[in-house]
Protein backbone atom coordinates (compact mmCIF):
# COMPACT_ATOMS: atom_id res chain seq x y z
CA UNK A 1 0.00 0.00 0.00
CA UNK A 2 3.05 2.25 0.00
CA UNK A 3 4.59 3.86 -3.03
CA UNK A 4 4.65 7.00 -5.11
CA UNK A 5 0.91 7.51 -5.35
CA UNK A 6 -1.33 10.55 -5.53
CA UNK A 7 -3.92 11.36 -2.87
CA UNK A 8 -7.70 11.28 -3.11
CA UNK A 9 -9.33 14.72 -2.62
CA UNK A 10 -10.52 15.27 0.93
CA UNK A 11 -14.04 16.25 -0.13
CA UNK A 12 -14.40 12.99 -2.06
CA UNK A 13 -13.22 10.94 0.90
CA UNK A 14 -15.71 12.67 3.20
CA UNK A 15 -18.48 12.15 0.66
CA UNK A 16 -17.67 8.45 0.44
CA UNK A 17 -17.60 8.06 4.20
CA UNK A 18 -20.92 9.87 4.51
CA UNK A 19 -22.55 7.74 1.82
CA UNK A 20 -21.11 4.38 2.82
CA UNK A 21 -20.99 4.55 6.58
CA UNK A 22 -23.58 7.15 7.48
CA UNK A 23 -23.48 10.61 8.96
CA UNK A 24 -24.17 9.35 12.46
CA UNK A 25 -20.65 7.92 12.74
CA UNK A 26 -18.70 11.17 12.56
CA UNK A 27 -15.96 9.93 14.92
CA UNK A 28 -14.94 7.02 12.73
CA UNK A 29 -11.31 7.27 11.88
CA UNK A 30 -10.09 6.08 8.48
CA UNK A 31 -6.50 6.45 7.37
CA UNK A 32 -6.23 6.99 3.62
CA UNK A 33 -3.12 5.16 2.52
CA UNK A 34 -2.73 5.85 -1.19
CA UNK A 35 -4.33 6.00 -4.61
CA UNK A 36 -2.96 3.37 -6.98
CA UNK A 37 -3.98 3.71 -10.64
CA UNK A 38 -7.77 4.13 -10.61
CA UNK A 39 -8.30 2.45 -7.24
CA UNK A 40 -8.22 4.20 -3.90
CA UNK A 41 -7.15 1.97 -1.05
CA UNK A 42 -8.22 2.64 2.49
CA UNK A 43 -7.43 1.04 5.81
CA UNK A 44 -9.41 1.24 9.01
CA UNK A 45 -8.35 0.05 12.43
CA UNK A 46 -10.99 -2.05 14.11
CA UNK A 47 -9.70 -3.07 17.52
CA UNK A 48 -6.79 -5.40 16.66
CA UNK A 49 -7.63 -5.93 13.00
CA UNK A 50 -6.95 -3.87 9.91
CA UNK A 51 -9.76 -3.93 7.35
CA UNK A 52 -9.08 -2.73 3.80
CA UNK A 53 -11.42 -1.74 1.02
CA UNK A 54 -11.03 -0.04 -2.34
CA UNK A 55 -12.71 2.73 -4.25
CA UNK A 56 -13.08 2.30 -8.01
CA UNK A 57 -15.32 4.32 -10.33
CA UNK A 58 -17.33 5.69 -7.41
CA UNK A 59 -18.22 2.27 -6.00
CA UNK A 60 -16.93 0.59 -2.89
CA UNK A 61 -16.07 -3.07 -2.58
CA UNK A 62 -15.59 -5.01 0.60
CA UNK A 63 -17.58 -5.68 3.71
CA UNK A 64 -16.82 -3.40 6.63
CA UNK A 65 -17.12 -4.40 10.27
CA UNK A 66 -19.61 -2.76 12.58
CA UNK A 67 -18.86 0.99 12.35
CA UNK A 68 -19.36 1.40 16.09
CA UNK A 69 -16.27 -0.73 16.70
CA UNK A 70 -13.80 1.65 15.04
CA UNK A 71 -11.32 3.23 17.39
CA UNK A 72 -9.98 6.39 15.78
CA UNK A 73 -10.12 8.63 12.70
CA UNK A 74 -7.29 10.32 10.84
CA UNK A 75 -7.11 11.75 7.32
CA UNK A 76 -3.74 12.23 5.69
CA UNK A 77 -3.25 15.58 3.98
CA UNK A 78 -1.31 16.35 0.83
CA UNK A 79 2.38 16.70 1.65
CA UNK A 80 3.52 18.04 -1.69
CA UNK A 81 3.37 21.77 -0.93
CA UNK A 82 4.53 21.90 2.67
CA UNK A 83 7.73 23.60 3.83
CA UNK A 84 9.62 24.77 6.89
CA UNK A 85 7.61 27.98 6.95
CA UNK A 86 4.10 26.73 7.67
CA UNK A 87 1.71 29.51 8.53
CA UNK A 88 -1.62 27.73 8.99
CA UNK A 89 -2.69 25.93 12.19
CA UNK A 90 -2.75 22.17 11.76
CA UNK A 91 -0.32 22.03 8.84
CA UNK A 92 2.48 20.71 11.02
CA UNK A 93 0.56 17.62 12.10
CA UNK A 94 -0.83 17.09 8.61
CA UNK A 95 2.47 17.08 6.77
CA UNK A 96 4.36 14.96 9.30
CA UNK A 97 7.75 16.54 8.55
CA UNK A 98 8.43 18.09 11.95
CA UNK A 99 11.85 17.82 13.60
CA UNK A 100 12.06 19.57 16.97
CA UNK A 101 14.93 20.92 19.03
CA UNK A 102 14.62 21.36 22.79
CA UNK A 103 16.65 24.56 22.75
CA UNK A 104 17.64 24.81 26.42
CA UNK A 105 18.52 22.81 29.51
CA UNK A 106 17.93 23.22 33.24
CA UNK A 107 20.96 25.52 33.60
CA UNK A 108 20.30 27.77 30.60
CA UNK A 109 18.95 30.66 32.67
CA UNK A 110 22.52 31.23 33.92
CA UNK A 111 23.93 31.93 30.47
CA UNK A 112 22.27 35.00 28.89
CA UNK A 113 20.15 32.53 26.99
CA UNK A 114 18.18 34.58 24.47
CA UNK A 115 21.39 36.19 23.21
CA UNK A 116 23.23 32.85 23.23
CA UNK A 117 20.49 31.10 21.28
CA UNK A 118 20.10 33.86 18.70
CA UNK A 119 23.67 33.23 17.56
CA UNK A 120 22.85 29.56 16.93
CA UNK A 121 19.68 30.05 14.87
CA UNK A 122 21.44 29.88 11.47
CA UNK A 123 22.99 26.53 12.42
CA UNK A 124 19.68 25.26 13.84
CA UNK A 125 17.91 26.13 10.59
CA UNK A 126 20.66 24.70 8.39
CA UNK A 127 20.58 21.46 10.39
CA UNK A 128 16.95 20.90 9.41
CA UNK A 129 14.97 21.68 12.56
CA UNK A 130 11.47 23.01 11.92
CA UNK A 131 10.70 24.19 15.45
CA UNK A 132 12.71 25.11 18.55
CA UNK A 133 11.13 24.63 21.96
CA UNK A 134 12.13 27.57 24.16
CA UNK A 135 11.97 27.72 27.97
CA UNK A 136 9.06 29.59 29.61
CA UNK A 137 9.41 33.21 28.44
CA UNK A 138 7.47 35.00 31.18
CA UNK A 139 8.31 36.26 34.66
CA UNK A 140 8.64 33.40 37.14
CA UNK A 141 9.16 32.92 40.87
CA UNK A 142 11.77 30.28 39.93
CA UNK A 143 14.63 31.10 37.57
CA UNK A 144 13.96 28.06 35.38
CA UNK A 145 10.55 29.55 34.54
CA UNK A 146 8.21 26.86 35.84
CA UNK A 147 6.67 28.83 38.73
CA UNK A 148 5.03 31.64 36.73
CA UNK A 149 3.58 34.76 38.27
CA UNK A 150 3.24 37.74 35.90
CA UNK A 151 2.28 36.12 32.61
CA UNK A 152 2.44 39.37 30.64
CA UNK A 153 6.01 40.22 31.64
CA UNK A 154 8.58 38.97 29.13
CA UNK A 155 11.54 39.92 31.28
CA UNK A 156 12.85 36.66 32.68
CA UNK A 157 16.08 35.06 33.86
CA UNK A 158 16.67 34.03 30.24
CA UNK A 159 16.90 37.64 29.12
CA UNK A 160 14.96 40.82 28.50
CA UNK A 161 11.85 41.27 26.39
CA UNK A 162 13.93 43.03 23.73
CA UNK A 163 16.38 40.13 23.53
CA UNK A 164 13.52 37.64 23.29
CA UNK A 165 11.91 39.53 20.43
CA UNK A 166 15.25 39.77 18.63
CA UNK A 167 15.57 36.00 18.96
CA UNK A 168 12.04 35.41 17.65
CA UNK A 169 12.67 37.71 14.69
CA UNK A 170 15.86 35.81 13.88
CA UNK A 171 13.95 32.53 14.03
CA UNK A 172 11.25 33.88 11.74
CA UNK A 173 13.86 35.03 9.24
CA UNK A 174 15.40 31.56 9.16
CA UNK A 175 12.00 29.78 9.11
CA UNK A 176 12.43 28.02 12.43
CA UNK A 177 9.21 28.19 14.40
CA UNK A 178 9.34 29.24 18.06
CA UNK A 179 7.60 26.93 20.54
CA UNK A 180 6.45 28.58 23.77
CA UNK A 181 6.51 26.53 26.96
CA UNK A 182 2.98 27.08 28.30
CA UNK A 183 2.87 26.72 32.10
CA UNK A 184 -0.80 27.12 33.03
CA UNK A 185 -1.37 24.38 35.58
CA UNK A 186 -0.26 26.60 38.46
CA UNK A 187 0.64 30.19 39.26
CA UNK A 188 2.39 31.82 42.20
CA UNK A 189 0.30 34.51 43.90
CA UNK A 190 1.41 38.02 44.82
CA UNK A 191 -0.63 38.57 47.99
CA UNK A 192 -2.15 36.51 50.77
CA UNK A 193 -5.80 35.63 50.57
CA UNK A 194 -8.04 32.79 51.70
CA UNK A 195 -6.43 30.71 54.46
CA UNK A 196 -3.41 32.99 54.60
CA UNK A 197 -2.03 31.54 51.36
CA UNK A 198 -0.58 33.45 48.45
CA UNK A 199 -3.55 32.76 46.21
CA UNK A 200 -4.40 36.25 44.97
CA UNK A 201 -2.81 38.07 42.03
CA UNK A 202 -3.20 41.71 42.97
CA UNK A 203 -1.05 44.33 41.27
CA UNK A 204 -0.25 42.43 38.06
CA UNK A 205 -2.16 41.62 34.85
CA UNK A 206 -4.69 38.79 35.23
CA UNK A 207 -5.39 40.02 38.76
CA UNK A 208 -7.41 36.99 39.80
CA UNK A 209 -8.73 36.36 43.28
CA UNK A 210 -9.00 33.07 45.19
CA UNK A 211 -11.76 31.77 42.89
CA UNK A 212 -9.08 31.17 40.25
CA UNK A 213 -7.33 28.65 42.51
CA UNK A 214 -8.61 25.10 43.03
CA UNK A 215 -9.99 24.24 46.44
CA UNK A 216 -7.52 21.34 46.51
CA UNK A 217 -4.63 23.81 46.70
CA UNK A 218 -5.98 26.45 49.08
CA UNK A 219 -8.28 28.49 46.86
CA UNK A 220 -12.02 29.08 46.63
CA UNK A 221 -12.38 27.48 43.23
CA UNK A 222 -13.66 24.06 42.24
CA UNK A 223 -11.86 20.75 42.51
CA UNK A 224 -8.99 20.13 40.14
CA UNK A 225 -9.77 18.37 36.87
CA UNK A 226 -6.37 16.66 36.97
CA UNK A 227 -3.44 15.90 39.23
CA UNK A 228 -2.28 18.44 41.80
CA UNK A 229 1.07 20.19 41.52
CA UNK A 230 1.99 20.46 45.18
CA UNK A 231 3.30 23.55 46.93
CA UNK A 232 1.83 26.23 44.67
CA UNK A 233 -1.72 27.40 43.82
CA UNK A 234 -3.20 25.33 40.99
CA UNK A 235 -5.30 27.19 38.43
CA UNK A 236 -9.01 26.32 38.28
CA UNK A 237 -9.67 25.87 34.57
CA UNK A 238 -13.39 25.28 35.16
CA UNK A 239 -13.86 29.03 35.72
CA UNK A 240 -15.06 30.86 32.62
CA UNK A 241 -13.15 34.04 33.46
CA UNK A 242 -9.92 32.07 33.90
CA UNK A 243 -10.22 30.35 30.54
CA UNK A 244 -11.08 33.62 28.81
CA UNK A 245 -7.99 35.27 30.27
CA UNK A 246 -5.77 32.32 29.36
CA UNK A 247 -7.03 32.32 25.77
CA UNK A 248 -6.41 36.06 25.50
CA UNK A 249 -2.89 35.54 26.82
CA UNK A 250 -2.19 32.67 24.42
CA UNK A 251 -3.44 34.76 21.50
CA UNK A 252 -1.09 37.54 22.63
CA UNK A 253 1.86 35.11 22.65
CA UNK A 254 0.83 33.81 19.24
CA UNK A 255 -0.10 37.01 17.41
CA UNK A 256 1.80 39.80 19.15
CA UNK A 257 4.91 38.24 20.67
CA UNK A 258 5.64 35.89 17.76
CA UNK A 259 5.44 32.33 19.10
CA UNK A 260 3.96 29.85 16.64
CA UNK A 261 3.94 26.53 18.52
CA UNK A 262 2.91 25.58 22.05
CA UNK A 263 4.19 22.99 24.50
CA UNK A 264 1.76 22.41 27.39
CA UNK A 265 3.66 21.80 30.62
CA UNK A 266 2.35 19.33 33.25
CA UNK A 267 -0.62 18.42 31.07
CA UNK A 268 -1.84 15.91 33.66
CA UNK A 269 -2.82 18.81 35.91
CA UNK A 270 -6.01 19.80 34.09
CA UNK A 271 -8.49 18.22 31.72
CA UNK A 272 -7.37 17.82 28.10
CA UNK A 273 -10.68 19.32 27.00
CA UNK A 274 -9.26 22.67 28.10
CA UNK A 275 -6.15 22.09 26.00
CA UNK A 276 -8.51 21.63 23.07
CA UNK A 277 -10.26 24.90 23.90
CA UNK A 278 -6.97 26.78 24.21
CA UNK A 279 -5.65 25.42 20.91
CA UNK A 280 -8.87 26.35 19.15
CA UNK A 281 -8.73 29.81 20.72
CA UNK A 282 -5.10 30.66 19.93
CA UNK A 283 -4.54 28.52 16.81
CA UNK A 284 -0.88 27.52 17.20
CA UNK A 285 0.64 25.78 14.20
CA UNK A 286 1.79 22.82 16.30
CA UNK A 287 1.09 21.77 19.88
CA UNK A 288 2.48 19.05 22.13
CA UNK A 289 1.55 18.09 25.67
CA UNK A 290 3.73 16.81 28.49
CA UNK A 291 1.49 14.00 29.71
CA UNK A 292 4.02 12.22 31.88
CA UNK A 293 3.13 8.87 33.41
CA UNK A 294 5.39 6.23 34.93
CA UNK A 295 5.96 3.09 32.85
CA UNK A 296 4.83 -0.28 34.16
CA UNK A 297 7.36 -1.95 36.46
CA UNK A 298 7.53 -5.11 38.52
CA UNK A 299 9.70 -3.88 41.31
CA UNK A 300 12.64 -2.35 39.48
CA UNK A 301 12.13 -4.44 36.31
CA UNK A 302 10.58 -2.69 33.32
CA UNK A 303 7.71 -4.84 32.04
CA UNK A 304 7.75 -5.83 28.38
CA UNK A 305 4.12 -4.95 27.73
CA UNK A 306 3.53 -1.21 28.06
CA UNK A 307 0.20 -1.09 26.23
CA UNK A 308 -1.70 0.36 29.19
CA UNK A 309 0.94 3.08 29.53
CA UNK A 310 0.77 4.21 25.92
CA UNK A 311 -3.02 3.91 25.94
CA UNK A 312 -3.23 6.54 28.68
CA UNK A 313 -1.20 8.95 26.56
CA UNK A 314 -3.36 8.19 23.53
CA UNK A 315 -6.50 8.81 25.57
CA UNK A 316 -5.14 12.24 26.47
CA UNK A 317 -4.40 13.05 22.82
CA UNK A 318 -7.86 11.92 21.78
CA UNK A 319 -9.45 14.09 24.48
CA UNK A 320 -7.75 17.19 23.06
CA UNK A 321 -9.84 16.61 19.96
CA UNK A 322 -6.73 15.06 18.39
CA UNK A 323 -5.38 18.60 18.03
CA UNK A 324 -2.28 18.12 20.19
CA UNK A 325 0.58 15.69 19.93
CA UNK A 326 2.13 14.25 23.10
CA UNK A 327 5.63 13.36 24.19
CA UNK A 328 6.08 9.62 23.72
CA UNK A 329 7.17 8.72 27.23
CA UNK A 330 6.46 5.06 26.47
CA UNK A 331 9.10 4.94 23.73
CA UNK A 332 11.53 6.92 25.88
CA UNK A 333 11.18 4.52 28.81
CA UNK A 334 11.55 1.42 26.65
CA UNK A 335 14.39 2.78 24.51
CA UNK A 336 16.59 3.78 27.43
CA UNK A 337 16.42 0.18 28.67
CA UNK A 338 16.62 -1.43 25.23
CA UNK A 339 19.99 0.12 24.33
CA UNK A 340 21.50 -1.65 27.36
CA UNK A 341 21.48 -4.98 25.51
CA UNK A 342 17.70 -5.56 25.52
CA UNK A 343 16.83 -4.53 21.97
CA UNK A 344 14.14 -7.23 21.86
CA UNK A 345 11.98 -4.71 23.68
CA UNK A 346 11.64 -2.59 20.53
CA UNK A 347 9.05 -4.87 18.92
CA UNK A 348 5.67 -5.36 20.56
CA UNK A 349 3.77 -8.69 20.38
CA UNK A 350 2.15 -7.63 17.11
CA UNK A 351 5.37 -6.64 15.40
CA UNK A 352 5.00 -2.89 15.84
CA UNK A 353 7.06 -0.30 17.72
CA UNK A 354 6.11 -0.59 21.39
CA UNK A 355 5.43 3.09 22.18
CA UNK A 356 2.82 5.64 21.18
CA UNK A 357 4.76 5.70 17.90
CA UNK A 358 3.48 2.22 17.16
CA UNK A 359 -0.18 3.15 17.56
CA UNK A 360 -0.50 6.83 16.66
CA UNK A 361 2.78 8.02 15.12
CA UNK A 362 1.47 11.33 13.78
CA UNK A 363 0.83 12.46 17.37
CA UNK A 364 3.93 10.91 19.02
CA UNK A 365 6.84 13.24 19.80
CA UNK A 366 9.78 10.90 20.32
CA UNK A 367 12.75 11.97 22.42
CA UNK A 368 15.64 10.71 24.51
CA UNK A 369 16.09 11.14 28.23
CA UNK A 370 18.23 14.16 29.06
CA UNK A 371 20.87 12.02 30.77
CA UNK A 372 20.49 8.23 30.45
CA UNK A 373 19.79 7.74 26.79
CA UNK A 374 22.16 10.18 25.15
CA UNK A 375 23.48 7.51 22.81
CA UNK A 376 23.84 7.74 19.07
CA UNK A 377 21.86 4.49 18.84
CA UNK A 378 18.90 6.28 20.39
CA UNK A 379 19.02 9.07 17.83
CA UNK A 380 19.45 6.59 14.99
CA UNK A 381 16.22 5.02 16.21
CA UNK A 382 14.03 8.12 16.59
CA UNK A 383 15.42 10.00 13.56
CA UNK A 384 14.83 7.10 11.16
CA UNK A 385 11.45 6.05 12.56
CA UNK A 386 7.92 7.42 12.27
CA UNK A 387 6.78 9.86 14.91
CA UNK A 388 7.98 13.42 15.44
CA UNK A 389 11.59 13.36 16.68
CA UNK A 390 12.92 15.87 19.20
CA UNK A 391 16.63 16.46 19.83
CA UNK A 392 17.94 17.67 23.20
CA UNK A 393 20.14 20.80 23.24
CA UNK A 394 22.98 19.25 25.26
CA UNK A 395 23.25 16.28 22.91
CA UNK A 396 23.37 18.60 19.90
CA UNK A 397 25.69 21.32 21.18
CA UNK A 398 27.45 20.23 24.36
CA UNK A 399 28.53 16.65 23.62
CA UNK A 400 31.13 17.58 21.03
CA UNK A 401 31.25 18.24 17.29
CA UNK A 402 31.25 14.55 16.39
CA UNK A 403 27.93 13.98 18.12
CA UNK A 404 26.49 17.17 16.59
CA UNK A 405 27.58 16.15 13.09
CA UNK A 406 26.17 12.63 13.42
CA UNK A 407 22.78 14.02 14.40
CA UNK A 408 22.89 16.49 11.49
CA UNK A 409 23.65 13.63 9.10
CA UNK A 410 20.73 11.59 10.45
CA UNK A 411 18.38 14.56 10.09
CA UNK A 412 19.58 15.00 6.51
CA UNK A 413 18.90 11.35 5.73
CA UNK A 414 15.42 11.62 7.24
CA UNK A 415 14.57 14.66 5.15
CA UNK A 416 16.18 13.52 1.90
CA UNK A 417 14.57 10.08 2.03
CA UNK A 418 11.15 11.49 2.80
CA UNK A 419 10.63 9.93 6.22
CA UNK A 420 7.63 11.49 7.96
CA UNK A 421 5.71 10.90 11.16
CA UNK A 422 3.48 8.45 9.28
CA UNK A 423 6.09 6.47 7.36
CA UNK A 424 5.34 2.72 7.38
CA UNK A 425 7.77 0.49 9.24
CA UNK A 426 8.65 -3.19 9.04
CA UNK A 427 10.65 -4.52 11.99
CA UNK A 428 12.93 -7.29 10.72
CA UNK A 429 14.99 -8.17 13.80
CA UNK A 430 14.52 -7.56 17.52
CA UNK A 431 17.01 -9.59 19.54
CA UNK A 432 19.05 -8.69 22.64
CA UNK A 433 21.98 -7.38 20.58
CA UNK A 434 20.30 -6.47 17.27
CA UNK A 435 17.39 -4.37 16.08
CA UNK A 436 16.80 -3.88 12.35
CA UNK A 437 13.96 -2.32 10.39
CA UNK A 438 12.89 -0.96 7.03
CA UNK A 439 11.19 2.43 7.11
CA UNK A 440 9.17 3.12 4.01
CA UNK A 441 10.88 1.67 0.96
CA UNK A 442 13.98 3.87 1.01
CA UNK A 443 15.58 3.39 4.44
CA UNK A 444 16.99 0.38 6.28
CA UNK A 445 18.70 0.64 9.66
CA UNK A 446 20.18 -1.43 12.43
CA UNK A 447 21.42 -0.78 15.96
CA UNK A 448 23.27 -3.12 18.31
CA UNK A 449 26.32 -5.38 18.16
CA UNK A 450 24.67 -7.96 15.92
CA UNK A 451 25.67 -8.27 12.29
CA UNK A 452 22.99 -7.34 9.74
CA UNK A 453 22.58 -5.62 6.39
CA UNK A 454 19.65 -5.31 3.96
CA UNK A 455 19.34 -7.67 1.02
CA UNK A 456 19.76 -6.31 -2.48
CA UNK A 457 22.34 -4.37 -4.45
CA UNK A 458 20.11 -1.30 -4.53
CA UNK A 459 21.00 -0.46 -0.92
CA UNK A 460 23.95 1.83 -0.19
CA UNK A 461 25.39 2.70 3.20
CA UNK A 462 24.27 6.22 4.20
CA UNK A 463 26.02 6.46 7.57
CA UNK A 464 27.43 4.21 10.26
CA UNK A 465 29.14 4.37 13.62
CA UNK A 466 29.46 2.60 16.93
CA UNK A 467 26.76 -0.10 16.96
CA UNK A 468 24.61 1.42 14.22
CA UNK A 469 24.25 1.70 10.45
CA UNK A 470 21.73 3.26 8.08
CA UNK A 471 21.24 2.37 4.40
CA UNK A 472 19.27 4.10 1.67
CA UNK A 473 18.07 3.39 -1.84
Amino acid sequence: MAGNCSRIPLHLLLSLLHQYIGAEHQRLCFALRSVCSSACRFAAICFDEVWCFSYDNESLTGSPPNPASFLSFEILGDESDQSNGQTEPGEAIRNGKEILLQAFNWESHKHDWWRNLEQKIPDIAKSGFTSAWLPPPTHSFAQEGYLPQNLYSLNSSYGSENLLKALLNKMKTHKVRAMADIVINHRVGTTQGHGGMYNRYDGIPLSWDERAVTCCTGGKGNKSTGDNFNGVPNIDHTQDFVRKDIKDWLRWLRNSVGFQDFRFDFARGYSPKYVKEYIEGAKPIFSVGEYWDSCNYKGTYLEYNQDSHRQRIINWIDSTGQQSAAFDFTTKGILQQAVKGELWRLRDPKGKPPGVMGWWPSRAVTFLDNHDTGSTQGYVYILTHPGIPSVFYDHFYDWGSSYHDQIVKLIGIRRNQGITSRSPITILEARPNLYAANIGDKIAMKIGDGSWSPCGKEWTLATSGNRYAVWRK
